[in-house]
């Protein structure tokens, strides 16, 4: 959907290039193993191994995978700041899960800013919310739950009024440009 781009550095060298769809799903399978061993001597896929387990993995088609642009990515402007811990984005995400609602917004009012899942188009479906920081302007800034594929961690959020945000990892070294969906709004 070229709505999500991540970036990270990794301390681990891998023998060749190789695609990756869907990075929660490989890194999740690699979480299957507490030491596992990466084979890359096959054609199409890796084979991750560990005792007596094994899954093969196959590489993604590079003509599937969007690549990044070269030059490094700048917000437009820095609208919104707070830090999401990796309790509270746990907490929204399984919220989301339990009462089926597929929105997480960032809310500014009467002071405060707000995570809040909810299902934006149902005005009486449940909800769940996290006050996250402090707010001076009103704003809602809408995401899809399914478009924050994020590693459990704790993250500095900046967003945009321009609909474009920023995760960078407290915890690590990786940074989430996620856009935000077009019905949002600010001041």
């Amino acid at each position: 959907m070229k709505n999500i781009l991540a970036e990270a550095e990794i301390e681990e060298d891998f023998p060749k290039d190789f695609g990756i769809y869907d990075l929660n799903q490989f890194l999740n399978g690699i979480n299957l193993y507490h030491s596992p061993e990466l084979d890359f001597d096959n054609e199409g896929y890796v084979m991750i191994r560990e005792g007596k387990s094994r899954a093969k993995y196959f590489f993604a088609d590079p003509n599937v995978i969007v690549t990044p642009p070269d030059k490094e990515i700048a917000l437009p402007s820095e609208d919104v700041c707070f830090v999401l811990d990796t309790k509270e984005l746990d907490r929204l995400l399984k919220a989301s899960s339990v009462y089926q609602l597929p929105d997480l917004s960032v809310i500014g009012e009467a002071g405060v800013v707000k995570l809040v899942v909810r299902d934006k188009k149902n005005d009486t479906s449940n909800e769940f919310s996290v006050v996250v920081g402090e707010a001076d302007n009103e704003f809602v800034f809408n995401y899809k739950v399914e478009n924050i594929k994020i590693l459990p961690g704790s993250y500095e959020v900046v967003i945009s009024k321009k609909l474009l945000s920023r995760f960078k990892s407290n915890s690590f070294d990786a940074t989430y440009y996620i856009a935000l969906e077009p019905d949002s709004t600010f001041g």
